[in-house]
């Protein structure tokens, strides 16, 4: 005599149904909805980008506007963020700043994708002497200094500028990237179907672009999205020290460093700034993490 299902047995069952037709970008979008706290980052993130690309009709003045008769005015119904010490509406040079940020994240992790991508994947790959005694041993010497240090040293060397902090904050980046590439490939390329590619005759490039770096690129993802937190930090860092963006361009870091000399008189010209930092690398953060539990294969079901 044969009995019904429990309904804990039937969901179980339907959800088994559900993953197994499901394409993987699906899956991964159904598992990152799990995590709400992801969800709340990207949410963050998305409000940023819309800023970000709206910025012009969104902000209520120019961000470059000097009104003289203005000068740090506390928070009001004209300026919802006050004004810093040349009149400048806060709340605008906050926006214009997301620009500044966004493009940080974007252009400094992908020279660091640019440099690691390729030299993790050929470096891995082939192994001997150029992998063992020259590729990791550069990368061991550069992950020797702080990452802040090393950026500012290289920052100093290639002069102040937006572009020349994206090299070297890209720069930092990319031992970080090696490595995670470098030990992806060690993996896959022991894995039979790289190794029927190989005695087929496939080139060693097509293995590498259609075998071994798509599956490489789930610990690249998580990397990336947390890379983008460091980089809007390192260039709040070196423009707040006059390495980064330069005026009257606005910059969160740059806002800091007017700010540290009316800490007691303005301290809104601080903490709104501050506080977009403290939102933009939470975002990245969150999102990251979430990334990671979607693609970690552990936690799928």
């Amino acid at each position: 005599m044969s009995t019904s299902a429990t309904p804990q047995v039937r969901a179980g069952r339907q959800i088994e149904t559900v993953a197994r037709h499901e394409t993987p970008l699906a899956g991964f979008l159904r598992r990152f909805k799990r995590n709400k706290l992801a969800v709340g980052g990207a949410f963050i993130l998305a409000t940023m980008i819309v800023l970000a690309v709206f910025a012009p009709l969104v902000v209520p003045y120019d961000p470059l506007y000097q009104d003289l008769e203005h000068v740090l005015e506390s928070e009001s119904a004209e300026h919802l963020m006050g004004t810093d010490d040349l009149g400048r509406d806060m709340l605008s040079r906050i926006i214009y700043g997301t620009q500044l940020s966004l493009q940080a994240a974007i252009y400094a992790v992908g020279v660091a994708f640019l440099i690691g991508v390729p030299v993790g994947l050929v470096s891995g790959y082939y192994r001997g002497f150029w992998d063992e005694w020259v590729v990791m041993r550069i990368v061991d010497a550069m992950q020797a200094f702080p990452f802040l240090i090393l950026a500012l040293a290289l920052a100093a060397t290639l002069g102040p500028g937006f572009g020349n902090a994206m090299i070297a904050i890209g720069i930092g980046f990319s031992p970080a990237f090696i490595r995670i590439v470098r030990a992806q490939v060690m993996t896959v390329a022991n894995q039979e179907y790289v190794q029927a590619a190989r005695s087929v005759g496939v080139r060693d490039w097509q293995i590498l672009l259609r075998h071994v770096l798509p599956n490489s690129l789930a610990p690249l993802l998580v990397q990336t999205t947390l890379a983008m937190a460091s980089a809007i930090l390192a260039e709040a860092g070196l423009s707040f020290l006059g390495l980064g963006a330069q005026p009257p361009r606005p910059s969160w870091g740059q806002m800091l460093a007017t700010a540290q000399g009316y800490i007691s008189l303005a301290p809104w010209l601080a903490y709104w700034p501050g506080f977009a930092i403290f939102l933009a690398v939470l975002g990245f953060n969150l999102v990251g993490d979430g990334v990671r539990e979607a693609l970690d294969p552990r936690l799928r079901k």
